[in-house]
């Protein structure tokens, strides 16, 4: 499979080895500037592309078969994901489409949920609004805080996925279940500030 990463951080550099172990055609990938997705593709000898806030299709190489986003906070355009055969795969922090949104982790945790989980979607031009590719769940426990629980079970979570939806790509099977809008929530930024004025 050739692929685009676009991403930052742990979870886009786990991707980038995720996929290099599969042997993929890393063809290139989207980070930030001085990131370490950036130096781990370097290292790699990956091209990397630097973009502001938007993927358009003329980032995308020729022959690219799919896009991944990890840790993504920029949008990828109807363009981008056409210029890719299967289109643009995300990974949100949470069972989609509860808690759509930036936050999703604080929100849960504010909510004082019992269970939350990591979905990996077919991206659109919604806000983590796609059908669903994969979804995993876990336990909040009591003493959990954003940063426990994305590096115990959610960064881990999104990882096992994205290897599972590209394994099932290769063999054909194509997963894109439209999310129940009934049970849908979105939140906004969080922050202690805006809730205490509210």
């Amino acid at each position: 499979m050739r692929i685009v990463i676009v991403g930052q951080q742990w979870l886009a550099c786990e991707l980038l080895r995720l996929a290099q172990r599969r042997g993929d055609i890393v063809v290139a990938v989207i980070a930030p500037t001085s990131d370490r997705l950036q130096a781990a593709a370097e290292d790699s000898g990956v091209p990397v592309i630097t973009c502001g806030r938007k993927v358009s299709e003329a980032d995308i190489p020729a022959g690219t078969d799919i896009i991944l986003a990890a840790h993504a906070h920029v949008f990828i355009d109807a363009s981008a994901r056409a210029a890719a055969r299967y289109g643009a795969l995300g990974y949100h922090p949470s069972l989609l489409p509860r808690h759509r949104g930036r936050d999703a982790i604080r929100w849960a945790l504010h909510m004082r949920e019992a269970v939350t989980g990591g979905t990996v979607y077919w991206m659109d031009d919604g806000a983590d609004t796609g059908p669903i590719a994969a979804q995993e769940w876990c336990h909040i426990r009591p003493d959990d805080d954003a940063r426990s629980l994305w590096r115990r079970e959610l960064a881990p979570i999104g990882l096992a996925l994205f290897g599972r939806v590209l394994a099932e790509l290769d063999a054909g099977i194509v997963t894109a279940r439209p999310q129940p809008t009934a049970v849908a929530s979105w939140e906004p930024a969080f922050s202690r500030r805006q809730l205490s004025e509210a």
